[in-house]
C-alpha cells in the first residue's frame, strides 16, 4: 500500500512541474498564460489525473469557462507531449478542474478584514495595518 501512495505521489509532482512548463512554454493561446496550477490528483491506477488550476486575475465566470474549454482541448497536446518527454509506460489522461478554493480564501479573508474594522470602530481602537497583522 505504501509503495503504491509514493508512485501517485511521485506522478502526480512530476505532472505538475511538467505540465507547468508546458503551459508555460509550449501551448501558444495567449488565454492560458495566466493558469496558475495547483496541484494534480492522479488515480491509484495511473489512467487519470485532475489538474486543478486557478488564474492570476479575476475573471468572470464566462472568462473562466472559456479557459476551462481551451485547456480540455489542448489536453490531448499536452498528453503527448509528456508521452514524448517521459519514460511512462502510459501517461495519464488529463482532465482540468478550475480551483475555486484560492477564490474563497480571498473572499474569507476580506470578511475577517472587515470584521476586524468592525470590532477596532466598536472598541474605539484605531485600526492596524491589516497587511502587517499576524492575529
Amino acid at each position: 500500500m505504501a509503495k503504491e501512495f509514493e508512485r501517485t505521489q511521485r506522478v502526480s509532482h512530476y505532472l505538475h512541474e511538467e505540465l507547468a512548463r508546458l503551459l508555460q512554454n509550449t501551448v501558444r493561446d495567449p488565454r492560458v498564460q495566466d493558469v496558475n496550477l495547483t496541484g494534480v490528483e492522479v488515480s491509484r491506477d495511473l489512467s487519470h489525473a485532475k489538474v486543478f488550476f486557478t488564474l492570476m486575475s479575476d475573471v468572470t465566470s464566462e472568462e473562466r469557462a472559456e479557459i476551462s474549454a481551451v485547456l480540455s482541448r489542448v489536453s490531448g497536446f499536452l498528453r503527448s507531449e509528456l508521452a514524448k518527454q517521459s519514460s511512462m509506460r502510459t501517461v495519464p489522461r488529463i482532465s482540468f478542474r478550475f480551483d475555486e478554493s484560492v477564490g474563497r480564501g480571498r473572499d474569507m479573508e476580506s470578511l475577517l478584514r472587515e470584521v476586524r474594522a468592525a470590532d477596532a470602530k466598536l472598541h474605539g481602537e484605531p485600526e492596524a495595518d491589516s497587511a502587517g497583522s499576524t492575529d
